[in-house]
């Protein structure tokens, strides 16, 4: 095993099969990623262009983002000028605006393998925070948060952290409610055939966005649900939602206006609707579900949980969310008279006691009656998740041995790390556990970018001052690269062979390019300093990336003998899996066999029903988290107080043009920037009040912070509220000498938002219940630096 350089390189003109016509001097091979699979022509030194897979009816237009793959590169390692001269612990607070200075391989390695020995002798593994948000690949292999945790349990263990940005508060409830794990349940939901067969009413709450729908976790494949909804025919689509257009267009959904984060006071209200009519379902609330008594009480007004205004009947919902009582009252009734199918999306949860909508949805579904009926039920992940109605499971696909992790390391809810780095030593509470915060000395972060996903970036900035080390791995130079101490050059999915799943698909995923600079992929790095630190034969084992890919090929080959060898896989670029149907056609509904029989097809819930009480969640004694189903207040919306100085809900959707900030800096999502800054819309009512025009350059600001962005003014989106999607790469303004008020510059929510857990259950993110006022930008306002690189000096 050398410790000099990259272990091996794969070759760039080893030619895929399946190409289409190329130029001279290229060669093409399949890549996959998040948002599909893609044919990409490269000559080794840049990406030529971008091929639709010919698999893909329907492919997403990020793919071109990868013509960017070049551009914005770190290109050797680097570290930033005062850690360097001073040391670890050295100026934490100029992280973002200082010089890097760019060394040699050899000695960041030292660097590096010093840093955490010295961390873990003098502080113990709990100092070292392991960050990875596994979106930097979809390859099996080359998968960050496979890189990063195989490598720190190796070494002896790391605080760790559990959950997703996108998904936590659904994440921990799901689990308590249903029995089921999140993503599981999204497996297991009913297929888009039986949907269009079956389904009268789909009501979306958050919306049903294609966009989002051709994202999937690990891969996305052949993208097939726009082909399904245009078969819907017979289906009435109603969208509950802030924005028009958040439902697909080719469903011509009846849209609902409601203010931003009441849903499940609406979802109350409607249950109170069907008890108040004898409509609900009371013999499957009898023996399919636990704790429907105290749930009922709790919506007529009754019992030690009830709402201080009473019942929550529509009038009392009315003045929550801003829907007419009556059309609440009409929304019930059609519901009971027709197949209805609840669906939820992830926006809804991303909010101040973001458990409840999720928890009140299945409520609703079962008071109705419908779970476990074809095209009836409640529906989780549809308009998020690409593989949602697949009606099968996602193959799977062998990925790097990763030890477990030591059970005394500390495990904390992922969008809790501001708290993590700001109050060592102070007690959290964590779905039933009791923990305390360990003092990390050293960050390690590979895949992801904190200073996207993270909520009040000018706190997180603040926090991130106080470790004495952080080394990044990144190809780019994001906020991410800008605020480390070393930066690593590591290789994009073009640059290394890996194996793709893509759901129906695996996929031979090839390089075309060289390796970028100096850039080394992340295995070979983590097998560099493993050598240093002394168990490098544990860690490689005596293989190659290459040859590591190959050994995972081959391990999938075991569970599936059809498979051709390795090399007839390579040169083909994709096999299709025999035993997987269309994604969609498949006959499958959710909980069927549990509706059938629940004594012989029990939960695994406590109870072995659905849990409308949790005794579990009783158990922890949260105030935050009552044990059953329950509209809470949240710390600011419209409608209150808070909305007098602050009028306006800001909605931090998902992008369109992008996967949340990767490729920013590409053409997809540089074509969708307005005055060079990321677009905010907001109703024409709100922009004339306050004397902005389309292409504005426009402030918006509250109590946390402040961005800058470009104005689009707009009717699909309701009064009061403002739409400035995730993922502009931070740019803040933080002076010459760190003495700016960092604004950032570029457009970026996440200044705005506020970092709270949803509750002492989930402790998710809660980005999505945020007040802010805006006004029109006056004089010229300042460049935008985010694609720029920070200023590099070059050693000796």
């Amino acid at each position: 095993m050398s410790t000099t350089g990259p272990v091996s390189r794969p070759d760039p003109a080893a030619a895929g099969g399946g190409e289409p016509t190329r130029r001279p001097g290229t060669v093409v091979r399949p890549t996959g990623t998040h948002w599909g699979t893609y044919l990409v022509e490269g000559d080794g030194q840049r990406v030529v262009t971008v091929h639709d897979h010919p698999s893909d009816p329907d492919p997403s237009p990020i793919g071109r983002a990868l013509t960017a793959a070049t551009e914005c590169r770190v290109a050797a390692p680097a570290v930033r000028r005062s850690w360097l001269d001073g040391g670890p612990g050295t100026a934490g607070e100029r992280r973002g605006s200082e010089p890097f200075v760019e060394i040699t391989w050899d000695r960041a390695l030292d660097l590096v393998a010093g840093e955490l020995d010295r961390v873990r002798r003098d502080h113990g593994n709990r100092a070292i925070y392991g960050g990875s948000y596994g979106w930097g690949s979809s390859g099996r292999f080359h998968q960050p948060s496979n890189q990063i945790y195989r490598f720190l349990r190796l070494f002896g263990g790391y605080t760790d952290a559990r959950g997703t940005y996108s998904a936590s508060a659904a994440e921990t409830i799901v689990p308590h409610v249903l029995g089921l794990g999140y993503q599981a349940a999204v497996a297991e939901q009913t297929s888009w055939s039986v949907i269009a067969a079956n389904t009268e009413l789909f009501v979306s709450f958050g919306g049903l966005r294609v966009s989002n729908a051709q994202v999937t976790f690990g891969g996305s494949g052949p993208h097939h649900t726009k082909r399904w909804l245009e078969r819907c025919t017979s289906t009435e689509f109603v969208s509950i939602a802030p924005l028009a257009d958040d439902d697909a267009p080719e469903v011509d959904a009846r849209w609902l206006p409601i203010r931003p984060g009441t849903d499940t006071a609406l979802m109350a209200a409607l249950i109170h609707t069907l008890v108040v009519d004898g409509r609900t379902d009371e013999a499957f609330l009898r023996t399919h579900c636990h704790g429907w008594d105290r749930l009922r009480a709790y919506l007529l007004g009754q019992g030690p949980t009830a709402d201080p205004a009473g019942p929550t009947d529509a009038a009392w919902a009315a003045e929550i969310c801003g829907i007419d009582a009556a059309a609440i009252v009409e929304l019930a009734r059609t519901m009971a008279a027709k197949r209805t199918m609840i669906s939820v999306s992830l926006s809804i949860q991303r909010g101040d006691h973001g458990e409840q909508p999720y928890w009140m949805a299945i409520a609703l579904a079962a008071a109705l009656g419908g779970i476990g009926r074809p095209g009836e039920g409640v529906a989780l992940g549809f308009g998020a998740n690409g593989n949602a109605g697949a009606g099968q499971r996602r193959k799977r696909i062998p990925g790097p041995p990763i030890p477990p992790q030591r059970p005394d390391m500390p495990v904390i809810s992922v969008s809790r790390v501001v708290e993590l780095l700001e109050s060592p030593g102070e007690e959290f509470h964590f779905d039933g556990v009791t923990d305390t915060f360990p003092d990390i000395r050293l960050v390690y972060w590979v895949g992801g970018n904190v200073f996207h996903h993270h909520q009040d970036l000018n706190r997180l900035r603040r926090a991130w001052a106080r470790p004495e080390t952080i080394v990044v791995h990144e190809p780019f130079w994001t906020p991410m690269a800008r605020f480390a101490d070393v930066v690593l050059p590591a290789t994009t999915p073009l640059e290394r062979n890996d194996l793709g799943g893509a759901e129906t698909m695996l996929v031979a995923m090839g390089a075309v390019l060289e390796p970028q600079g100096e850039a080394r992929d992340d295995y070979d790095i983590f097998a560099e300093l493993a050598e240093r630190l002394g168990f490098g034969g544990e860690h490689h084992q005596g293989r190659s990336a290459d040859q590591w890919v190959h050994h995972l090929y081959d391990r999938f080959r075991d569970d599936n003998p059809s498979a051709p060898a390795y090399e007839r896989f390579r040169a083909d670029g994709h096999l299709v899996h025999p035993d997987m149907a269309v994604m969609g056609e498949r006959r499958q509904v959710f909980l069927e066999a549990f509706r059938a029989d629940p004594d012989a097809n029990p939960l695994p819930t406590p109870s072995g029903r659905i849990e409308l009480w949790s005794d579990v969640i009783e158990g922890f004694g949260y105030d935050d988290c009552p044990p059953h189903p329950i509209w809470l207040e949240p710390y600011e919306r419209l409608g209150t107080a808070a909305a007098e100085r602050h009028p306006l809900h800001l909605v931090s959707n998902q992008p369109t043009a992008r996967l949340h900030s990767q490729y920013d800096h590409a053409e997809p999502s540089r074509a969708t920037k307005v005055a060079g800054r990321e677009p905010a819309r907001l109703h024409p009512d709100d922009a004339a009040a306050r004397g902005i025009g389309d292409g504005d350059v426009i402030r918006i600001f509250n109590d946390r912070g402040a961005c800058l962005a470009g104005a689009v003014v707009s009717d699909r989106l309701m009064p009061g509220v403002i739409q400035l999607s995730t993922g502009a790469w931070y740019d803040p303004d933080l002076g010459v000498d760190g003495e700016g008020d960092g604004t950032c510059k570029h457009g970026n929510p996440n200044v705005l938002t506020r970092d709270k857990g949803t509750s002492q259950l989930a402790q998710g993110p809660t980005a999505h219940t945020c007040l802010v006022e805006v006004e029109r930008y006056e004089g010229e306002p300042p460049p935008v630096t985010a694609f720029d690189p920070p200023e590099i000096i070059r050693e000796g």
